[in-house]
């Protein structure tokens, strides 16, 4: 987009759209991937709604880890549609409500994510809470990825499930729910020593 100054329609400002091939930088994959997705908040709002099922502008504003502002996740949210990795649809329940759905374009990221979660573990100071996921996603091969893609087809789609199996984001968050509670209950035996050797 560019913005051009016209002195000669009354001094207004118009808006000129360039077209797709004026926009972006070159045709290299990596480079129109990176147009896409290489702010830091789009891979983060595909996450809350792959992994946490967060499905509406408050489900990802009010979970998000990170604590993404209000005017970034509408940004990012618009910017997701308009770039074809997300749909967006009226909330029957509320009608100032939108859901968001991944599209396939979008689930078809998962071993991109999966890449990227196994790389953070290895060489970020990850904490066991956040990364039981990866962790998972990245033991469970490629079989594994292809559940999990079939899965979100079925509930962002509407793609009946080739082979019912145990549901893999309900493996994913038990596996989170229990290092949670882990390391609470070690918290807690530490607290209860510290306590009793005073």
């Amino acid at each position: 987009m560019q913005l051009v100054y016209d002195c000669q329609s009354n001094c207004k400002l118009q808006l000129e759209v360039w077209s797709d091939e004026m926009q972006r930088r070159s045709g290299c994959p990596i480079n129109l991937s990176m147009e896409v997705l290489g702010d830091q908040w789009s891979l983060i709002v595909l996450r809350d709604i792959m992994f946490g099922q967060r499905r509406s502008f408050r489900d990802i504003l009010t979970n998000s880890e990170e604590g993404i502002a209000t005017n970034i996740l509408t940004s990012r949210l618009n910017k997701l549609v308009k770039e074809g990795l997300l749909t967006k649809r009226p909330d029957p329940s509320h009608r100032q409500k939108f859901i968001y759905s991944l599209t396939e374009m979008a689930i078809s990221l998962v071993p991109v994510i999966v890449a990227l979660g196994s790389w953070g573990r290895r060489f970020l100071p990850v904490s066991e809470e956040l990364s039981i996921r990866a962790e998972l996603l990245e033991d469970g091969g490629q079989e594994f990825a292809n559940d999990f893609m079939n899965e979100l087809r079925a509930l962002h789609l509407g793609i009946p499930l080739p082979d019912p199996k145990q549901s893999v984001l309900q493996r994913l968050q038990a596996a989170y729910e229990q290092v949670v509670r882990n390391k609470e209950q070690s918290r807690a035996q530490k607290s209860g020593r510290s306590l009793q050797s005073d």
